[in-house]
């Protein structure tokens, strides 16, 4: 017999379990939503930034005529 009375994983739950879970979901969201895609932006675009400017110092990439 299970401990909890043979209840199933969801019925064992206690409040504070839901609203930790509910939590941890918000925070889950957050990262995988807004703060990924963000960063990949940011670094992308940092990159592109950084070599327009090395361009603009340096010239153009190719042999120098």
């Amino acid at each position: 017999m299970a401990i909890n009375g043979g209840a199933g994983p969801t019925m064992a739950m206690s409040g504070g379990k839901e609203v930790e879970k509910r939590a941890e979901l918000r925070v889950f969201l957050l990262l995988a939503v807004v703060l990924a895609p963000l960063i990949s932006v940011l670094l992308v675009g940092g990159l592109g930034f950084s070599i327009w400017i090395f361009q603009l110092v340096a010239g153009p990439p190719g042999p120098p005529h």
